[in-house]
């Protein structure tokens, strides 16, 4: 294959079949997909397989790589979900009439043709078929090497069941996993509405910098949790516990515990055990070194400045002592990759002050980052969380799959 162009056109062409494609006719689609995904466990388990097999065990992306009986079984729940969400397109947003008789009306309508880039993580290739044909919008599918065994296979159950329901299988393409064809992907403004990016902070700085189809930045997530003075320490160590290892290889993960000056040496006493049981490495400042060396912690390094601002997607996270909330928030103000921030406290002022001067898609108090998830915050599944502001903010789900659209109705008016 010399170049995509038709793959692009195709696409192009196909936004009239899905905007055409009644909600009953969507919803089925959806929900036998996920009758045949829970049919096909041991084709996709068998194929995911052939993808593990080629990947480090060291590789904290393996975890996002594998599928078991279980996480085909939460994405088949997830398209029951999906099927059953109001439709985000064709709602009207304003009626109103001018002076002149000119009858103006503003609705939405789906963005067109999404191309999504991503890796390891074929569960990425159901959420965003799902989301678009639900939506009413066309995607291409650009999946990493690394799953293209798994992918192949999903893209093969999606149009088996366009099929089925005799709709055009162009309204989801999966693309070549070569490199060459990515830029071709990131310049084709006329056919692709909008790409998004979900992956690694090098694959979303490629992305922007080559990209002239306008793009939509999902994925690096340099999470922290700042416990601060007032807050109950054995609420804040389960809280900080399970942001770090319940899946460690997630954007919504935890990076940095800050603790405060005040209660360091009580908390780390805590802590220390629970993050030993998971074998987690810490990278750890000169203050909470020496605390957790008297621990004898056996996962020990002391902290670099890099170490900070690092998104590590393992079994790994750093600790800074803060003197104050203050110097909490010059932190995360410094390396927070504005995806999900939390704050551990017992003081309602500060837990106010947080929420409102923390700037991030997604702020907690007294809570995990890890549930930053469309799934999770009931929108049925996500593209990826965006972290920046224009369009879309936080989880890119359904309702964002939209822009607007302006209709105008006259009588022989002239300006």
């Amino acid at each position: 294959m010399e170049n995509i162009q038709d793959i692009l056109k195709r696409a192009a062409q196909s936004t009239k079949v899905i905007q055409s494609l009644s909600e009953e006719n969507k919803k089925a689609v959806l929900h036998n997909l996920s009758h045949r995904l829970k049919t096909s466990k041991e084709a996709i388990i068998a194929s995911n397989v052939l993808d593990l097999e080629k990947m480090d065990d060291a590789d904290p992306k393996k975890d996002r790589l594998k599928l078991t009986s279980e996480r085909i079984d939460d994405l088949s729940s997830s398209l029951e979900t999906i099927a059953e969400l109001p439709n985000p397109a064709n709602q009207i947003l304003l009626e109103r009439e001018l002076e002149n008789g000119l009858l103006i009306t503003k609705k939405t309508v789906p963005l067109g043709v999404v191309g999504v880039i991503y890796e390891s993580r074929p569960n990425v290739t159901i959420d965003v078929a799902a989301l678009c044909i639900r939506s009413g919008n066309v995607c291409l599918l650009r999946g990493g090497s690394d799953a293209f065994h798994t992918n192949a296979v999903l893209v093969t159950l999606i149009h088996q069941t366009l099929d089925e329901f005799n709709v055009d299988r162009n309204i989801v393409q999966l693309l070549p996993v070569d490199r060459r064809f990515v830029d071709e992907l990131l310049t084709a403004t006329k056919y692709v509405d909008i790409i998004i990016p979900r992956g690694s902070q090098q694959l979303i700085d490629f992305v922007r910098n080559n990209a002239k189809v306008p793009v939509i930045e999902t994925g690096a997530g340099v999470c922290h949790t700042y416990i601060e003075s007032s807050a109950d320490l054995e609420k804040a160590a389960d809280i900080v516990v399970n942001a770090k290892v319940s899946r460690p290889s997630v954007c919504n993960a935890l990076d940095t515990a800050l603790i405060d000056e005040k209660i360091y040496k009580d908390f780390i006493k805590i802590i220390a055990p629970k993050l030993s049981d998971n074998q987690v490495e810490v990278y750890a400042d000169p203050n909470s070194f020496e605390v957790l060396s008297n621990l004898q912690y056996p996962f020990l390094k002391l902290a670099e400045k890099d170490d900070f601002g690092r998104e590590f997607l393992d079994l790994k996270c750093s600790i800074r002592i803060v003197d104050d909330m203050e110097q909490a928030l010059d932190h995360i103000s410094t390396y927070s990759s504005k995806h999900s921030e939390a704050i551990v406290s017992e003081n309602i002022d500060k837990q106010v002050r947080f929420l409102n001067e923390v700037d991030a898609a997604a702020v907690y108090v007294n809570a995990s980052t890890r549930f930053t998830d469309g799934g999770e915050f009931g929108l049925g599944a996500e593209i990826g969380i965006s972290t920046q502001k224009l369009h879309a903010r936080g989880p890119f789900a359904l309702e964002k799959l939209v822009t607007e659209k302006w209709l105008v109705q006259g009588s022989g008016q002239i300006r």
